[in-house]
């Protein structure tokens, strides 16, 4: 049960990315990190995705792992993609020298690629890369997802909307009756602001039927120290001091050095949850399945 490994506080879970529609991609890092002993995946919803994290997990010989799918709201930056404007482009290559998932070649974006991280928009200085907010009909992604078998829903919570967070996360409430996941930031969120909508989400959920997932800054997780994964604790810590019945995950800029700066700050964190920085390490190595196996010994 995903329950048990929560209560043991060593839940290491890999971020494929909820952008991340690349099958043969999500396949290849949920099969190596099952390997490497991870227990427990996140992915984008979609069906196609879902499926190939089944073949990974089946091929490792993983059948104790878990799956989670998550989705958010308008504008979160987990379900944005990026796109150039070709009349202030200059076709200079930084966007694509600089993007993590290789989402950009020969100045067009793919999709299926693009996670949203927003690396491509901060080294373009002609303001061509723009962002729009690839939505999904929770109605019609989440029910044969449901009906597939997962254990985990997660929804982003980030942004203002507080009627459309509301909306969504009623919808899943009815449709999911398993573990469910809140991923939030302070963002533009004061802690208090952030401390009550978590409140006001769990109010009518059991109590340890939900995650708190504290991100830090979102996708932010590419460099190796503590100032990296500085806010993902202070965030934590938001949580943990509001004494709320769930599981707290920290994310948003986690790395190798995560779980020794929440243990130095007394963060009884029940996992981890590791996106970019898991990913970066296990490509351009002659040894990826070590760089995987040494990330989750160093987390848990």
């Amino acid at each position: 049960m995903l329950e048990d490994l929560l209560k043991e506080h060593r839940c290491f879970k890999l971020v494929c990315g909820a952008g991340n529609e690349n099958e043969e991609e999500v396949y290849n890092l949920v099969k190596l990190y099952a390997q490497a002993g991870c227990k427990f995946f996140d992915l984008s919803a979609k069906t196609e995705i879902v499926l190939a994290a089944k073949r990974a997990l089946l091929d490792a010989g993983a059948d104790d792992a878990y799956l989670c799918v998550s989705v958010g709201i308008k504008n979160d930056p987990h379900v944005s993609k990026a796109r150039i404007d070709y009349e202030k482009c200059v076709q200079c290559g930084k966007c694509q020298e600089i993007c993590p998932q290789k989402a950009i070649k020969y100045f067009k974006v793919n999709p299926q690629n693009c996670i949203g991280c927003g690396k491509c928009y901060k080294v373009c200085h002609k303001g061509a890369i723009s962002f729009y907010s690839q939505e999904k009909n929770l109605a019609e992604v989440l029910p044969p997802i449901v009906e597939l078998g997962i254990d985990c829903i997660e929804f982003h919570a980030m942004g203002l909307n507080e009627e459309e967070i509301a909306e969504k996360w009623s919808y899943i409430n009815s449709i999911y009756s398993g573990m469910l996941s809140i991923c939030t930031s302070r963002g533009r969120l004061g802690d208090e602001q952030m401390t009550a909508r978590i409140k006001k989400m769990i109010e009518n959920r059991a109590p340890y039927t939900t995650i708190v997932q504290a991100d830090g800054f979102p996708m932010s997780g590419g460099e190796d120290d503590f100032k990296t994964t500085l806010q993902t604790v202070a965030t934590a810590e938001i949580v943990q001091n509001a004494k709320l019945p769930v599981y707290l995950l920290l994310s948003g800029g986690t790395n190798s050095k995560t779980a020794e700066l929440a243990k130095m700050c007394g963060i009884n964190y029940h996992g981890i949850a590791i996106g970019s920085f898991a990913r970066k390490i296990v490509k351009n190595t002659p040894n990826p399945l070590d760089a995987a196996k040494n990330l989750i010994h160093s987390t848990l």
